[in-house]
């Protein structure tokens, strides 16, 4: 049992390690201090080793302590804090999940919702709180070398404004959705306040603006709940229970923005398969060297970001989180360029 502890351990200060030196600089001064912190107290390592492999990411743990009211400071009061509240900590992180919900994602996912006429049922997978499932109820400011484009709701400006950079001539208008439902292992509810200060928790210190744009894209999801489905979309039964609930004389739209990374290869495959069954458009944001499903294939070394695609057809060179289109397609479901 000891020598597990001890396993244990010294894997999360490896994990820490490598969070503060590669992933969290250029992104969050904090969390890089935090997590070097973490890496060199072996008191420390041992209270996060408690919480089981799979939710001790620095983000998910260093969202948690936050959302328990942890001082978003200097290292040596995160520290004493954490050491006081451990058992709290653990407790909390063992039945979360990185669920990151960005609204802005649909600033990326919009160019190739645009490319379907008529009214949408949207059914996304892995959808945490379903903020990405209200693409018509956010207003959008893309900006390209001929100006600004705004676009707004009939009813006028949203309290969610997602601006993004376009190079480019993508197809941009509002879509009209009729039917909005999500997949998820472990759904939010957008209406409960544990589940809000996740949310907004998720956000890493210094991201500025994201808190707020999750606050009020949750205020619109809980004004009109979405239907989410508890479940693992990889199972094809799942995917398929959930695609027969959508209404008919509506094209069913399955969105995959930025989940399929965190799906292992086989469940991967076997959603993907599934979503090719369907009577419907797979729209999706993935790395382009995530999978072979891309008709041309995408060079990624030189695709210069993710890829929005449709059914497999490779759109748009994306930020994953919404901040820049760079569209490549001519006419809606056809590229001019898979590099």
């Amino acid at each position: 049992m000891d020598e597990t502890r001890a396993e244990e351990g010294d894997d999360v200060v490896e994990r820490y390690a490598r969070f503060a030196r590669d992933e969290a600089p250029g992104r969050s001064a904090l969390y890089a201090e935090w997590a070097d912190g973490v890496a060199s107290d072996p008191a420390l390592a041992a209270i996060l080793a408690r919480i089981p492999a799979t939710r001790r990411q620095p983000p998910l743990v260093f969202a948690v302590t936050r959302m328990l009211g942890a001082p978003e400071g200097a290292f040596p009061a995160w520290a004493a804090w954490l050491v006081e509240h451990g058992d709290e900590v653990v407790a909390e992180a063992s039945v979360r999940r990185l669920q990151t919900n960005e609204p802005q994602r649909c600033a990326a996912l919009l160019p190739a919702l645009a490319t379907i006429d008529g009214p949408i049922a949207l059914l996304e997978v892995g959808a945490s709180g379903g903020l990405c499932l209200y693409p018509d109820r956010y207003s959008y400011r893309y900006r390209g070398s001929d100006g600004v484009l705004a676009l707004d709701p009939d009813a006028g400006t949203s309290a969610v404004v997602l601006e993004c950079e376009i190079t480019g001539a993508p197809p941009l208008r509002l879509p009209e959705v009729v039917w909005r439902t999500g997949i998820d292992l472990e759904p939010l509810d957008a209406s409960d306040a544990g589940d809000r200060r996740f949310l907004t928790s998720l956000v890493w210190p210094g991201e500025s603006g994201r808190a707020e744009r999750i606050a009020a894209a949750l205020d619109i999801a809980a004004a009109d709940p979405p239907h989410l489905i508890a479940g693992d979309a990889s199972d094809p039964e799942v995917l398929r229970a959930a695609a027969a609930l959508a209404p008919a004389g509506a094209t069913l739209v399955v969105t995959t923005p930025g989940v399929l990374p965190h799906i292992p290869r086989a469940g991967r495959e076997r959603l993907l398969d599934a979503v090719g069954t369907l009577d419907a458009v797979w729209i999706t944001i993935d790395p382009p060297a995530l999978h072979d499903r891309w008709r041309p294939p995408v060079d990624a070394a030189s695709w210069g970001g993710f890829v929005l695609g449709r059914d497999g057809e490779a759109l748009a060179a994306v930020d994953p989180l919404g901040s820049f289109v760079h569209w490549r397609a001519w006419r809606a479901g056809g590229t001019d360029a898979a590099g």
